[in-house]
């Protein structure tokens, strides 16, 4: 179960970057990480710390809430 919350994380992230037309390169940037990093956490290879997913939030100026919608109970 953790995979899939995992995976659902890093499809938002993915998809939050793409809609705002933002490269992983640029994303790694303003996050402060590596574009490995970011590569890594959109792969759902790599579980991003609380901060990596708020400093992501920011970065899209998004609320951090909006990184875990399809997140549910119900996948828990």
């Amino acid at each position: 179960m953790r995979d899939e919350r995992l995976k659902i994380l890093a499809k938002n992230i993915k998809a939050e970057r793409v809609r705002k037309g933002m490269s992983q390169t640029e994303l790694a940037f303003s996050v402060g990480v590596s574009y490995n990093t970011i590569c890594q956490i959109e792969q759902a290879r790599q579980t991003p710390s609380a901060f990596i997913v708020f400093d992501t939030a920011n970065a899209l100026k998004i609320p951090v809430e909006d990184l875990f919608k399809n997140i549910g109970e119900k996948n828990i």
